[in-house]
């Protein structure tokens, strides 16, 4: 694959990605979105569905890489760097294009983004937070704790993506990304729940550059001081796993 193909391919599918991603996320927070208040179940499958779209539409190109610790992960078992700053530049502008798109899809309800709830004087408008929609956010803020659910999260999606490459046929039958988008989805319902499973940088970096400069009303902070660990929490996992696997297969 050329260099012009996997930055393609991987602009194109992450975009897909963070799309399908970002839009369940807002469905399910903003208000006046018919999916609002739906759940965790929801908005686990949607990223689910993203990874598949996503995964599928790139492959031709790249191989459907989608994000840097998986690029990680396979460079550190093949010995192949060569294109793997490649594949991240496309993944991060991949993820900021596809943060735009899921903004421009919810424009007016990013627009009207405040919430009605009654008070003792009778009703307030509040804004909703947004930052969610985008990028992770803690549940319990704990640097240490936090990297390390991110860490193992992405060793759970980059040591099984490196050891479905083991199982004859898989590849030839083409459903290699139904497997993976599965496997996102069961990690969402598992392992999700402390930080919101970032498991890939991109997909937290990119979307949160664009929450920083996107004129959403009301916004509140991108909340740069917790940023670096969804991106080296993931990024270490994804080595971990790419270490793990050549030691153990």
């Amino acid at each position: 694959m050329s260099n012009g193909d996997i930055f393609v391919g991987e602009i194109i599918g992450t975009a897909i990605l963070i799309l399908f991603g970002a839009g369940v996320c807002a469905a399910v927070t903003l208000r006046y979105s018919k999916a609002r208040a739906s759940g965790w179940v929801v908005i686990a499958f949607g990223w689910g569905f993203g990874v598949l779209a996503g995964a599928y539409t790139a492959a031709p190109l790249s191989g459907g890489h989608l994000n840097p610790a998986v690029t990680i992960g396979i460079a550190i078992d093949t010995g192949e760097w060569g294109k793997v700053w490649v594949y991240l530049l496309g993944q991060i502008v991949g993820a900021m294009l596809g943060a735009v798109l899921a903004y421009l899809v919810y424009l007016a309800q990013f627009q009207a983004n405040v919430r009605t709830e009654g008070t003792t004087e009778g009703t307030a408008d509040e804004p909703v937070p947004t930052l969610g929609i985008f990028s992770t956010i803690p549940e319990i803020r704990n640097p240490v704790a936090n990297l390390v659910t991110e860490v193992i999260a992405t060793v759970a999606l980059v040591l099984p993506i490196l050891a479905f490459g083991l199982t004859e046929g898989l590849g030839e039958s083409g459903t290699t990304a139904l497997i993976v988008s599965l496997l996102v989805v069961g990690i969402g319902l598992s392992l999700g729940g402390p930080t919101g499973y970032a498991i890939n940088p991109a997909r937290d970096l990119g979307p949160r550059i664009v929450h920083t400069f996107l004129p959403i009303p009301h916004k509140g902070t991108s909340d740069w001081g917790y940023a670096w660990i969804p991106v080296v929490g993931p990024l270490i996992g994804g080595a971990l796993a790419g270490l793990l696997y050549n030691a153990a297969f």
